[in-house]
């Protein structure tokens, strides 16, 4: 290990509870380190930016519990260790020790651990448990699927793990398909090949058709039968289409969920000059358009008076709406539609989109936004396996599928009960890729170690709407009031959703860390009050170490 030292900064150390500072380290060309204070006399160094989407971790949150938590998109960090202690990050940062002596302080390290500041998870792993009856099977190959293996191999995991995936590749990060139209499966994967041989997972390109819950086992499309120990279920949504006329025949009419379906719409757009009409005014159209926008002509079809009006509200829904209209995106809200025509030049493809009211939208591309369902397909006709309602799987805090011994169900499949402000356990379902994460992350603690209490974590999504929206909490008792503070029109707020004196969700845009800081004070249970809210306090103000 070799010493070196930080750029302007002497012995002793003096950074206060809560302090955090960004210091390059000298001798490393471009090398920094982040010294922090998450309270009492020992003082941090790890690695200075987060291993998600690298922000700078100094702009994030550091709790007094010693939680840092990135300023973007709520990955958190042990402030001592560098261990992800919440999704989406995947490697830890590197933590080191400092050295203090002839009035400088100095980091020991190695350099290539010091320029990078980040570690992936120590997953190696030789199978020494090869008994079947031990074997987790994983289905599906998203979020929640990465972060249940990654958990047990990083847990002491030494079963045998399997996933059995219908994706046509390793996990990938969904999130950028909509808004960014991702194509290169290369960016897109979170992990290489390589890494899940190092971590014995074997990936079995197939589709499960059905559980068998008594023998314990998966039948799949091939004909093949895998015999499980646990069972992950983590098969994600299955985008709605429209029962309309001209819907399901006519080409050019797409919904999007896959890196197939990005490949799809990239092509027909081709290189730029399209009609693009976006049914749904969801977070998927509304990113579509985000992405399309600056060389097409696109338009959105919308049933709510403003979009995003039900999760967002009426007033931050028309303020976002004003950015996109900047754009150039034409909105057609309230709306219903009638049917898709064939094209004149082509009958076999999409021409225009009729609606009820009688208005024609040209349309070279149909993008569909209208919502997933879970997909349970396969389970449908089971005779043991129960589906709620909207088909997904009820389960407990250790997302064990109700009725059943060693199933669980994470991700868009999974209602499951919500302790958040203003949940009070009652039972939702959120279709979000950090949720999806955090809970394979909880089923592998819960199959290592079952005695150990399940851990609360805080919902939080972002999306790209012209600026960055930042969202955290969740309305599953609704909300009858809104804080706003700032202009949504402008591109820079922060919304409060009330239930009663209580704030249960909040939406923000350019003005990080605000959800951040708020998902970590609502984690505590020391949000401040929709009242003190009203006042104009401004949630960077407030204090999460003293």
């Amino acid at each position: 290990m070799s010493e070196y030292r930080l750029k302007d900064v002497s012995s002793p150390l003096a950074l206060q509870p809560g302090e955090k500072k960004e210091v390059e380290v000298e001798g490393l060309d471009g090398a920094k380190v982040l010294l922090l204070n998450a309270g009492g006399d020992q003082i941090q160094a790890v690695g200075p930016k987060c291993t998600h989407y690298g922000a700078s971790l100094v702009n994030g949150v550091l709790t007094k519990s010693g939680r840092l938590v990135c300023p973007w998109h709520g990955a958190c960090f042990n402030a001592k260790t560098g261990d992800v202690e919440d999704a989406p990050a995947l490697d830890a940062l590197t933590a080191f020790k400092l050295v203090e002596k002839d009035g400088a302080v100095y980091v020991r390290g190695e350099e290539a651990a010091i320029k990078s500041g980040r570690r992936k998870p120590n997953v190696r792993c030789r199978v020494s448990n090869t008994s079947e009856t031990d074997r987790v099977i994983v289905v599906g190959g998203g979020s929640g699927t990465i972060g249940a293996i990654e958990g047990l191999r990083a847990g002491g995991f030494s079963a045998p793990i399997t996933v059995i995936t219908k994706e046509g590749y390793l996990p990938i990060d969904r999130t950028k398909l909509s808004k960014a139209l991702l194509t290169d499966v290369s960016k897109a994967q979170w992990r290489d090949a390589e890494f899940f041989k190092t971590a014995s997972i074997d990936f079995v390109e197939d589709e499960v058709t059905d559980v068998d819950v008594s023998n314990k086992s998966v039948t799949t499309k091939s004909g093949a039968k895998h015999t499980y120990g646990k069972l992950v279920l983590a098969t994600g949504g299955t985008p709605r289409n429209l029962p309309l006329q001209g819907f399901k025949v006519l080409e050019n009419i797409f919904t999007l969920r896959s890196l197939h379906d990005t490949k799809k719409i990239v092509n027909a757009i081709g290189e730029k000059g399209k009609n693009i009409v976006i049914v749904g005014s969801s977070f998927i159209g509304m990113e579509v358009a985000n992405a399309t926008a600056a060389d097409n002509t696109v338009s959105i079809i919308g049933m709510e008076s403003t979009p995003l009006e039900r999760v967002l509200g009426k007033e931050v829904g028309a303020g976002l709406q004003k950015g996109f209209e900047a754009k150039g995106v034409k909105f057609y809200m309230s709306a219903g539609v009638d049917k898709a025509e064939p094209s004149a030049s082509d009958p076999s493809k999409v021409g225009s989109v009729l609606l009820k009211d009688g208005t024609k939208l040209e349309a070279d591309i149909v993008i569909l936004g209208v919502g997933v369902a879970p997909a349970t397909e396969y389970l449908k006709e089971n005779k043991v396996v129960r589906l709620e309602q909207d088909g997904s799987l009820k389960t407990d805090d250790n997302f064990l599928v109700a009725g059943l011994k060693d199933v669980y169900a994470i991700g868009d499949i999974a209602t499951y009960p919500y302790h958040g402000p203003g949940g009070q356990g009652n039972y939702t379902r959120i279709e979000h890729w950090d949720v999806a994460q955090n809970q394979g992350r909880s089923v592998a603690k819960h199959i290592v170690n079952p005695s150990v209490t399940p851990e609360f974590f805080m919902p939080v999504f972002w999306s790209a709407l012209t600026g960055q929206l930042r969202y955290c909490g969740n309305t599953v008792n609704g909300w009858d009031d809104l804080v706003l503070q700032g202009d949504p029109g402008a591109g820079k707020f922060v919304a409060y959703y009330c239930k009663g004196a209580d704030v249960v969700a909040m939406a923000s845009m350019g003005k990080d860390p605000a959800m951040t800081k708020s998902a970590e004070l609502m984690r505590e249970g020391a949000m401040p009050t929709k009242e003190q809210l009203q006042t104009g306090l401004d949630i960077l103000d407030v204090s999460l170490v003293a």
